[in-house]
């Protein structure tokens, strides 16, 4: 009997040139925001004196605020948006939908649920937002995915389970605020519009852990979702362990976007438009994960920057002001093609 075995293509190490040129030039550009962002403050720095501080050398006062007092807010930023940027390249590539993002399949709504309990009801025996965050994102991650088991799972079915999700995490938070003493509600509330004022070291170095551990699983996995993108049964035809590597780019997926919300708040549409944005940057038939990184970490620093130099208010409100646009675009474009 002859038995014709498919293997999965190997994975293609050749260098597309436009998608090189455009993450070096995403990647200068992050940079230059990280250091511009650290411009701002109660006491302005020149960019020399930014680079000057990074480097621990020049004068002491600079490099202490550089180092010591701004650096946290910039870091917590970058790292933030590049965690929402592949965490929303991994979803709308295992979904099949641009319009999948954890925004909208409720782990940043179960972040936030786990973190209003904990401020407004004391939930959690006195966890801070940090942890309670990360819990109640990964949680939320474990509940779609089981919900949307049924002999296996499709991107269709998370998506729908998702939304469910959300709107009840969402219904439960407004309850909770409802319930809460005025100034539980008002402390909330600052965390829930994605905010990255007075953030701290203890705020970064979980983030960064979770990044160094989770981004290499997601890229290791990421040779199969080419695959992933034909559908399930051509790509078990090709053989791709199609629920074992759904499986673990949604728990890595939703890992990184749990520590992002738990460091910098839910932060708006960062996930849902950076990859979409990094797709046509990029030319390319997917989001490319890498790319769609350096975008989401582009639209934190940005939107932060023009929130402090325009008018002080939390990056969430800027992000959400500039992604709205957007994702009515995506529908419009949507129903045009009849997707």
């Amino acid at each position: 009997m002859l038995t014709v075995r498919l293997a999965t293509p190997p994975v293609s190490w050749r260098l597309r040139p436009r998608l090189v040129a455009v993450g070096l030039t995403l990647f200068v550009l992050v940079f230059l925001l990280f250091c511009l962002g650290m411009t701002i403050g109660d006491v302005p720095l020149g960019l020399s004196d930014v680079l000057s501080g990074l480097a621990g050398v020049g004068d002491a006062g600079a490099a202490y605020i550089v180092q010591d007092l701004r650096m946290p807010r910039a870091l917590t930023g970058l790292l933030a948006g590049l965690a929402f940027g592949a965490s929303g390249a991994v979803f709308q590539t295992i979904t099949r939908n641009p319009l999948a993002s954890p925004d909208m399949i409720g782990i940043n709504a179960g972040a936030a649920t786990a973190v209003v309990a904990g401020i407004g009801v004391g939930f959690g025996g006195g966890l801070g937002t940090t942890t309670l965050g990360l819990f109640g994102g990964l949680a939320t991650g474990l509940l779609v995915y089981a919900l949307a088991w049924r002999r296996g799972t499709t991107g269709y079915r998370i998506l729908l389970v998702g939304i469910g999700i959300y709107a009840m995490c969402t219904s439960l938070t407004d309850y909770l605020l409802s319930r809460a003493q005025i100034t539980d509600a008002q402390a909330s509330i600052g965390w829930l519009v994605g905010n990255l004022a007075n953030r701290g070291w203890e705020n970064v170095v979980p983030l960064a852990l979770s990044l160094a551990v989770l981004f290499p699983v997601v890229l290791g996995l990421a040779r199969w979702m080419g695959t992933l993108q034909l559908g399930d049964e051509v790509a078990a035809g090709l053989g791709t362990p199609v629920q074992p590597v759904r499986l673990g780019l949604l728990l890595a997926g939703a890992g990184l976007v749990a520590f992002a919300t738990a460091s910098a708040g839910p932060i708006a549409f960062v996930a849902l438009t950076a990859p979409q944005i990094a797709q046509r940057l990029a030319r390319l038939s997917a989001p490319p994960i890498v790319t769609s990184a350096l975008t989401g970490a582009v639209i934190v620093l940005g939107s932060d920057i023009l929130a402090r130099v325009v008018v002080e208010l939390p990056v969430g409100i800027v992000t959400g002001a500039l992604g709205a646009p957007i994702l009515l675009w995506l529908l419009a474009r949507a129903n045009r093609s009849g997707g």
